[in-house]
């Protein structure tokens, strides 16, 4: 049968593939669209499954949240490089996935990845297909879904690379995207002194002693200094602790009691963060790939 320009087009409309690759797969199902299309998703998966294996760092933070405000969710959807990170076909998929996250139940990335995308498909299905389109490793790495009673939850995304969720009681709307804002940039590792754990502080106590009692000073002094630089430690990791970026002269916790507000919890994602990056020459990479095709 002969292979038309019109059975091309229509194929590559239907899958995104490469015109010389709908050519091909129409040629060996002898011209029949749907074994075509069947062919060519099964030599994607393939492919697919052959590249998970690759290191993904690059990519992007997506956040959702419900229109009352009392839901919101937010994901790390990870490539291997910010080329493909900016996208649109990668855009979409880590956008879709957040909604996906933020309508789902799913507790951990596997549940996530098995909820529906779109009508017959699932999160993974679709990102299978989406490592065949695109030639590149793609990964959902995590998620968090937060959810209110009493107060609201606050988003800040800072580009596509940080993006923080808060919930806050009392307080408003600005308030809550500028402590999402501050968390953003400041990255305190918890909300208060009772969120950092005992292991921490003994370790940092340990230390301080040690570097204050090689000063020589009497133990009443040097008990005193480990007091302060124990202070002043706690107030560089905790939220409440922290300068308010907006206005130094004021420490988060005095900016949240001034306005009747707490924070419950947050959640700091930044894209990569963790992941060991692969050192790879590009130059080589790029002859890898010509030499491939």
């Amino acid at each position: 049968m002969s292979i038309t320009a019109g059975m091309v087009k229509e194929l590559r409309e239907r899958t995104g593939s490469g015109m010389m690759e709908c050519k091909k797969a129409l040629t060996e199902t002898g011209g029949d669209l749907e074994a075509a299309v069947e062919l060519m998703r099964k030599q994607g998966l393939a492919k697919a499954d052959k590249k998970s294996g690759r290191t993904a760092a690059e990519g992007r933070i997506c956040a959702k949240v419900s229109e009352d405000g009392k839901a919101a969710a937010i994901v790390e959807v990870n490539c291997e490089t910010d080329f493909v990170a900016k996208g649109d076909d990668f855009v979409k998929f880590a956008d879709d996935v957040a909604a996906v996250a933020l309508a789902s139940s799913a507790m951990t990335v596997e549940e996530l990845l098995a909820g529906e995308m779109r009508a017959g498909a699932t999160v993974d299905q679709v990102r299978r297909e989406m490592i065949a389109k695109i030639g590149e490793n793609i990964n959902v790495r995590r998620f968090e879904r937060l959810s209110s009673q009493d107060g609201r939850i606050a988003s800040y995304l800072h580009g596509t690379r940080i993006g923080v969720l808060v919930e806050l009681v009392g307080g408003d709307a600005e308030l809550g995207k500028d402590i999402a804002m501050h968390i953003a940039a400041s990255k305190p590792l918890c909300c208060d002194e009772k969120g950092v754990p005992a292991e921490v502080i003994a370790k940092e106590k340990e230390i301080f002693s040690a570097q204050a009692q090689a000063s020589g000073k009497p133990a009443n002094i040097v008990e005193k200094m480990v007091e302060g630089r124990i202070g002043k430690f706690l107030g560089e990791i905790t939220l409440v602790g922290q300068p308010f970026v907006k206005d130094p002269d004021q420490t988060v916790g005095k900016l949240l009691q001034s306005k009747g507000a707490s924070v419950v919890r947050f959640v700091r994602f930044e894209v990569g963060e963790g992941i060991e990056k692969e050192e790879t020459n590009f130059a080589e990479e790029v002859m890898a790939q010509v030499r491939a095709s």
